[in-house]
Formats: C-alpha cells, structure tokens, sequence
C-alpha cells in the first residue's frame, strides 16, 4: 500500500509540472505549441462583442483596452478607456444638452444616435440656404421679413417683428372681431362710422353695418353700447358684448359599454352631473350657478372617486381626466384666478381678460410640476376678449394608472412605471390638437431613477379605452431629481421610469459555481456517509441521508438548469423540479424537528417507520407542486430563469410552506430545549445520552439558522435591492451543502472518530492477513457495540 501511495504522489508531482510548464506565460499570452515561445492573446479577436454594443475593441500587448465610438460616451462613469470588467456602456452623447447654445441664436438643436442638427426657430432663416446644419459650419439664423410675402389688405399696415409679424388697420379703420392685431386670412378693416355718417348715429347701426359681430346671436342696441344674445346651444361666456360661439364640448357621457362597478357608480354620477351643470351655466337663460361652487363639487367628487382606491379599469381613468378636462375648459373663464387643495388634487388656474390678446409667457405651478406655455397658446386664433389656462395635479390616481404602456416603444426587456404626479393641462383655446408653440412641463421625480433613462407620456384615450402614449411628447432634459417634457398638444401627462432587470454580475456568476460545486462534493460524501457508515445509522440519520440527497439534486439541477429558458417546457420542468426538491429539503428538516421532539418527550417511542417519513419528506411537496401547476402551470418558468413567476403572488406557493415549516420546527425545538433544561436539572443516572440528545439539537437548531436566513435574504432577491444582499444570498444559496456537512459530519466526534478509522485502514501499513482478519473482526465488533451504544434508537 505504500507502494501505491508513493507512486500516486509521483504522479501527481509530475502532473504538477506539466500544469506549470504549460502556464508559465505571461497574463495576456498564451502557447500555440506546447513548448513553444509564448505569444500574445488578441482578446478583441477571440472575444467579439467584448466591448459592448458603441465601443471599440484596442488590443495591446498582454492586455486590450476599450473606447466609446464617436457621439457615444461611457456611463454610468465617464471613461476615456476601460475593461469589459468595467461594466461600462457607451450611451448616446446628447450634444444638444451637454452644450447650450450649441446651434447660436434663433435655432433649436435636435439629437440624434451619435450626432445631432440644428434647425432654425419658425420666422428664422439659415444664412447658407439648407434646412439642417452643424454648429461648425458657421451658418446663422436670420430673421425672414413675412410682411414682404403677406397681404394685410389696403385699410391695414404690416409690422415684422423677431421671428414673426402682425397686421394692424389704419386709424379709422378695425376689424369686425374687435382684434387690434391679426394676420393674414383673419379679417378685413372695416371704416368705424363717424358722426354725421349717414348710415351711422347710434351704436345700433354697428349691429346693421356688421352683421357677423354677435356670431351665433341677435345683436341688440343697449344704450350707448350693444349686447350679444346668444341662439341656443351657443355662448358669449357671460361677456355680453363678445360673439357667441358653439362650445367645443360635447357630452362623454356614453358608457353603455362600460361595466361601471357599484361602488363608483354614484361617484361617477356626480362627474356627469357637475359637467351637465357646467354646461348648461352658459346658457343665457340659466347663469346663476356660482363657477367657484362647480368647481369645489368637481374637487370633491374626485377626492371621494379616488378615495374607494384605484380604478381598476382604464375606460374609468379615461372618463374621469377627460370629464375634468371639460368641466375646467368650461369653468376657467367664468373664474378669477384660483389656488385649491384638496385631500387627492391641487389646481392653479389663471385667467386674462383684455379687448386686445394678451401676450408673454404663462406659467402655471403645483407641488412637483410646473407648466410653461404663452398666453397666446392659451387664447387660440379665436380671441374672444378672455383666456384661461388651469394645471390640475392628481396625488394618488398614479397607482390607478401604473399600467396600460403597450403603445410605449420599448428597448429591450424593459418595463415602465410612473415616476410622477398625473396633471391635467387645460386652456380655453379649442384647437389644442397641434400647437403652433410646444409647452413644457417640469416634473419632479417620486424616485431617483438608476439610470436616468425617462419617457414622457400623455393619457391618449383613443388607444383602446385609454393608455399610455409618447406621441408628440419628447424628453428636453432629465437628471436625478426632474425631467423636463416638451408636448405639441395639451391632455394629461406624466413621467415614465424605465426599469431594467439586473444583469447578473460576473463576481455572483462566479461565487455560484465555486460554492455550488463544493457543496455538490461535500453533500455526495455526507451521503455515503449516512448510507454506508453502519455504526452511525438511525432514524435520525435516515433523516440526514434524504435532506442531503435533497439538497444535492437541487443544487444539481439549478447549476445546470436555472437559466436554460430556450425551451418553455424544459424550463418549467427544471423550476417544478427546483420547487419539489427545495420543499422536500424543508420539509425533511421539519422531519427532524419532530424526531428530536419524540427524543425528548417520548423517549420510548423514538422511532419512525421509513413509510412515514418518505410521506412527509417527498409527499408533502409533491402535492403542494401538484396543485401549483394545476392551479398556474405558467408559472413555472419566466423570461430569465427557470424559477417561479413572480406576478400575481405564485412565488407564495414556495414562501408560504417554507415559512410555516420554519413556525413548526421553532415550536418542536422550544419545547425540545424546555425539556432538556428540565431533565438537565435532575439528577439524571444516563447524562452521556442527554448531552448527545443536547448537540443533536443545536445542531438542528443551526441548520434551521443557516437555511432559513438563506431564504429570508431570498425573499428580498425578489424587490430592489443592495448588492450586498445579493452577495450574501449567493453565498449561502451556494454553500448550504458544505455547511450542512460542517454540522452533520465534522462536528460530530462519532463520525470524526468512522472518517479516522477508514483513512487509518486505507493508508495504514499492511500487516498479515491474519492480522487484518483480526482488526476486520474487532472494528466489526466495535462498531456493532456503537450501534448498541449510541442510544438515539432505544432512548
């Protein structure tokens, strides 16, 4: 034997040295022959793709290094080189935000994937003639002269003015809507009658001279002035000298194919019944409803709509933001300028009144948004001697509308949640569909996004009874606390965060396959240990034998098939797989909680028939995956792992039974360490079988420790999380089998004492057989008394 024990150090001596003639390169080279000189690996050639997708690979001797494509910048750190162990991306250089005033005066600045063009404002022209260039090519922006293409008519004058123009009329002259301003198309100056005119003495004969001044109405001579009575279904907004118009709002009332719950069915009432209150106010005939109390019912019955929780359909989202919509676009030029709170909305409303349009810049502003558009946007091309803009914010209708983002463009396997307060954006101008000048909404983050990566949306109610929708919509500037939205028309809006799944660290890919294959040896030796070891064979050990074998195929199987998700089928196979044999290895270690309850408390009705305990070892989990896959077959399996699906709580068909496993054994080992407590306390004549009965326990009562804090750092694997809660889940997960042999086996003397005898026996030098015939017969015996001796069966 010694014989065979020198040679296999010779052996191994030498293959020792193949392995070290065979490596002794340099990092970064390798031999092409066996002993051959070593030359340098191309990691750029051998790896594609090493980079990442926008970079470029650079080999250099030993090494390589990579670099950002141009227009691309490396993030999450700006790095001029780096490694792919870097875990850096090159993302899109947005010139147009890094450098302001990139473009010059007058131009607006566009980005593209690696690039970007500028583009002159409307009423600007480029100096070299083409419709799109670069900020190097030294072109500018000049203003275009529109009076030396427009017409103002032969009573008016045209006036240019920094990117646009006006017309006025000639003293003497107006036009017939009463504008001081206009352009092209919108009018003729028509002479104002004079006294001593013949056609014209009072203020009646404006009514004769022009007919179109009400619009839809009787003009009526008042004294030294006129009013306007409006035809039914037509208004003047409650101006009596303005021309009346036909409101553009028609009733949304229809919701025959709407199932309208019980609960919200009276709610939903009272919006109809606000608008319906609202719109009839403009009839001249009923005007004493006071806007200021519509506008608190419309309040309230948002506050108690939203108050019932979420709405869990999108028809109802969409009849709410729209029935709002309408109420304020009606409400708004009946009002002064407003601020409310409520319990679930805040609104800011403004409102201008003048004979001419009023111009500049309006902003609006609630707690974490704030809207900017112009005064001219608010009024229309229509004046009709009022504007009104309102911002209304909703604070929790973001957990009713977290959802419906099919008709956003995805990249990848991201998905999107809210990252904002809902608005609604409302002015009095009817054609809001495309705006001649975007607004902009800020809003402010409700979480820090990891990445930055935003959307903008608005609510589009035509896409299937309501969603989510980017149309018209571009990001102008996003950081760590607020994004700035640009829009072409007005309707509710919000903010979308991208969420992307973690990719999985090299550093964890790593700790899995070390820790795993460890524990794969430890629990194959814990298993012919328990099997083929005689002197240690029990009930208990019974028990020890199917957790390892337990543990063992789980482990096996997740290594080889955690991520194989090409195939659905196999994919759920392998998670119904790890789903039975996780249970199991719990469910074995109740097992030996109850074993070591009858050890203590029944001591002489210690032992458990094998049928029993295959029952409740590996017939529990397989009725609890049984009615799992009846119940959700498609949960076994998702998009990355072969595990189970996380929605709609299935992932508790795992959790649940793992929990109460765990509430069980606690039970059984607090009453177990009473009762040994007890017992220690009296004089005991057998105290070697309690205090073997003692480390039993602890043992036990540490396994349960080790595995159950496992699956508690699990549990959180499941929401955002640390890396650190990564880590430690992974070291766990992987070394369960080598910590379950550290406590099952090596901290066992009984079976120190077996592992001693067998190496003792198989390095031990060889004597005769009579001899050995001798040690055989006495080690035979040895062990048989061992067996008597132990006690774990006969307590």
């Amino acid at each position: 034997m010694r014989r065979v024990c020198l040679l296999f150090l010779g052996l191994l001596f030498l293959l020792i040295g193949e392995i070290t003639h065979a490596t002794d390169c340099s990092l970064g080279q390798k031999r092409v022959e066996r002993k051959g000189p070593c030359v340098d690996i191309d990691e750029c050639t051998e790896t594609p793709g090493l980079c990442g997708k926008n970079a470029v690979c650079n080999n250099t001797a030993g090494s390589y290094f990579c670099t950002c494509e141009d227009g691309f910048i490396s993030k999450p750190k700006e790095m001029e080189t780096f490694t792919a162990i870097d875990k850096v991306k090159c993302k899109d250089l947005n010139e147009c935000l890094n450098e302001t005033g990139l473009c010059g005066d007058n131009a607006e600045c566009t980005n593209t994937e690696s690039s970007y063009f500028c583009t002159c404002k409307v009423g600007f022209a480029p100096s070299n003639g083409e419709e799109t260039f670069k900020a190097d090519q030294g072109v500018t922006c000049k203003d275009r002269d529109e009076c030396e293409m427009v017409k103002c008519g032969n009573d008016a004058v045209c006036k240019n003015t920094a990117g646009d123009y006006y017309c006025t009329c000639n003293p003497g002259y107006k036009l017939s809507s009463g504008k001081s301003k206009f352009t092209e198309h919108e009018g003729v100056c028509e002479r104002i009658p004079r006294q001593g005119d013949e056609e014209a003495d009072t203020n009646a004969d404006v009514c004769e001279i022009n007919k179109s001044l009400c619009g839809e109405g009787q003009c009526k001579k008042v004294n030294n002035s006129h009013e306007c009575l409006c035809n039914l279904g037509f208004t003047n907004y409650g101006f009596k000298t303005m021309k009346c118009s036909k409101p553009n709002y028609e009733i949304l009332m229809d919701t025959s194919t709407e199932q309208i719950s019980t609960e919200l069915e009276q709610i939903m009432e009272k919006l109809k019944s606000i608008y319906l209150n609202a719109s009839q106010s403009f009839n001249r005939a009923k005007m004493q409803t006071d806007p200021s109390i519509l506008l608190e019912k419309l309040l309230n019955a948002i506050d108690e709509l939203l108050s019932a929780g979420p709405l869990n359909n999108n028809r109802k989202v969409t009849y709410l933001l729209e029935i709002t919509e309408i109420v304020l676009k009606v409400l708004g030029p009946q009002l002064p300028n407003t601020s409310r709170s409520s319990v679930h909305t805040q609104i800011q409303m403004l409102v201008r009144r003048d004979d001419t349009p009023t111009e500049g810049r309006l902003i609006l502003a609630t707690d974490g948004v704030q809207f900017d558009s112009h005064w001219e946007t608010a009024a229309g091309a229509s004046y009709l001697g009022f504007a009104a803009a309102a911002l209304l914010r909703y604070n929790s209708l973001k957990s009713s509308v977290n959802a419906y983002f099919d008709d956003v463009e995805k990249h990848g396997k991201e998905k999107f949640k809210i990252n904002s307060d809902v608005v609604t954006a409302v002015v009095t101008n009817s054609d809001t569909a495309v705006l001649e000048k975007p607004i902009k909404l800020t809003f402010s983050h409700l979480e820090q996004p990891l990445d930055g990566n935003q959307t903008c949306v608005f609510w589009n109610s035509t896409l299937n009874g309501g969603a989510w929708s980017t149309n018209g919509c571009t990001v102008v500037m996003s950081n760590a606390s607020q994004t700035v939205c640009s829009c072409t028309h007005l309707s509710s809006f919000a903010v979308l965060m991208a969420l992307y799944e973690k990719e999985d660290v090299f550093e964890l890919k790593l700790i899995t396959w070390i820790g795993l294959s460890l524990s794969l040896i430890c629990l194959f030796i814990s298993i012919l240990t328990f099997r083929f070891i005689r002197s240690i064979q029990s009930t208990r050990t019974t028990i020890h034998l199917h957790l390892c074998i337990s543990l063992f195929i789980a482990n096996l199987v997740f290594l080889a098939g955690i991520t194989q998700t090409e195939n659905r089928v196999g994919c759920a196979f392998v998670a119904g797989l790890l789903h039975f044999f996780f249970l199991a290895a719990f469910c074995w270690m109740c097992l030996e909680g109850v074993q070591l309850f009858r050890m203590v408390v029944l001591v002489f009705n210690t032992t458990l028939r094998s049928l029993y305990l295959m029952a409740g070892g590996y017939g529990i989990p397989a009725l609890i995956v049984a009615i799992s896959a009846i119940a959700n077959a498609k949960g076994y399996g998702t998009e990355r792992h072969c595990w189970l699906d996380l929605q709609n709580g299935f992932i508790w068909s795992f959790f649940g039974p793992v929990c109460l496993i765990i509430v069980v054994n606690i039970f059984f080992f607090l009453i177990t360490v009473w009762k040994l407590a007890q017992k220690f306390s009296t004089l005991n004549q057998d105290l070697s079988k309690l205090h073997k009965i003692k480390s039993f326990t602890i043992t036990a009562i540490a396994q349960l420790c080790v595995l159950g804090t496992m699956w508690i750092f699990g549990c959180f694997q499941f929401e955002e999380q640390s890396l650190a809660v990564d880590y430690i889940f992974t070291i766990l997960n992987s070394l369960q089998g080598v910590l379950v042999f550290v406590m099952h086996c090596l901290f066992s003397k009984q079976v120190r004492d077996e592992y001693a005898r067998i190496l003792t026996s198989v390095c031990a030098p060889q004597k005769r057989k009579y001899s050995e015939f001798s040690t055989n017969q006495t080690s035979k015996s040895q062990g048989s008394g061992s067996v008597h001796n132990t006690g774990e069966s006969h307590i």
